[in-house]
């Protein structure tokens, strides 16, 4: 019962006109921000006791500063063409394959709102994905497989990872790196330096679409674990999707990057490309900026299970006969 009033439960926040309101002041930009885990449930997006999550919390201070409404909500079956009608963007921190209730036993999508959700950023719309966006809707089930998750598929990967402009292969150990910005005149990023490092959990990306326009660059070299034992790639781009808009960060899963100013700013000028209140130049610069992205790390197997221990033998009955 409890996840079912979860599953309908939806958090507006109709919020005041503040910094960086959008350029038509008459309507008040509305975003979807949408959470279902049919995977892993991160912490930083967890419902508890129909409460916001840390995330949601975040969104509704940046939503006060920009005039946004936020409706948060993690139903899948919502998704559908009049449905996403009432949003200016659609912003996802999702895991697994969404038309599965999965994890979080929340209703999944149908493939009908799969394919409405590409046909509303077709039309003109904006989408914005965090972090595991980019562990969402794997190519062939690859979240349950071993060497065929390192793989780059092209034009044959998922349709939302092509959609996307990239995929989750896997993480390694938490850890600070540094971040090359690409382009500095991209919102959000105009004050990020020519550089940035970060303490988070990085994912090692792949299978990254040919007309993505890079923003930032990870230093994989220079990081610890075998998940980077590769060269530079992505970790923050944008692209069209015909007449709409596609930005993703890897930034978000720890509760003090959702409280940075830096990922709020990268954050809030993607939100704001994507609805089209601000404008920017993305020709596609992969080649450029990551001319090697799309090698990916070696596979490593993962250990054997470690054999259980032997059971002790049982004790011997004490004897009890007269000597």
């Amino acid at each position: 019962m409890r996840k079912k009033l979860l599953a309908s439960l939806v958090l507006i926040a109709a919020l005041s006109m503040a910094l960086w309101a959008a350029p038509d002041s008459s309507h008040r930009r509305k975003i979807l921000f949408f959470t279902k885990s049919s995977g892993f449930e991160h912490p930083v997006i967890s419902w508890k006791d129909g409460q916001p999550s840390f995330a949601e919390k975040v969104l509704l201070e940046l939503g006060s500063r920009n005039g946004w409404e936020f409706v948060f909500s993690k139903d899948g079956s919502k998704f559908n063409k009049d449905y996403l009608a009432q949003f200016d963007c659609v912003l996802f921190y999702t895991t697994g394959n969404l038309c599965l209730p999965g994890t979080d036993g929340q209703p999944p999508m149908t493939p009908e709102g799969k394919q409405a959700l590409f046909d509303y950023v077709r039309g003109g719309q904006g989408f914005v994905g965090t972090h595991s966006a980019s562990d969402t809707f794997h190519t062939g089930g690859e979240s349950q497989k071993g060497p065929d998750r390192y793989l780059n598929h092209g034009d044959q990967a998922d349709a939302y990872v092509r959609f996307l402009g990239g995929e989750f292969i896997k993480h390694g150990a938490q850890q600070t790196a540094k971040n090359t910005v690409t382009d500095p005149k991209f919102p959000g990023f105009e004050k990020a330096g020519a550089d940035f490092s970060l303490h988070e959990e990085w994912y090692s990306l792949k299978d990254f679409a040919p007309d993505v326009h890079v923003l930032s660059v990870i230093d994989a070299p220079k990081m610890t674990g075998p998940e980077y034992d590769r060269p530079p790639y992505p970790t923050t781009w944008a692209r069209h999707q015909s007449k709409g808009r596609v930005f993703y960060t890897a930034l978000g899963h720890r509760e003090d990057i959702w409280t940075n100013p830096l990922f709020q700013a990268i954050l809030t000028g993607g939100l704001r490309w994507a609805m089209g209140d601000v404008k920017a130049e993305i020709p596609p610069n992969l080649r450029e900026t990551a001319p090697e992205a799309m090698t990916n790390p070696p596979y490593v197997a993962p250990p054997p299970p470690k054999p259980k221990a032997a059971a002790s033998p049982a004790p011997k009955p004490a004897s009890s006969g007269a000597k």
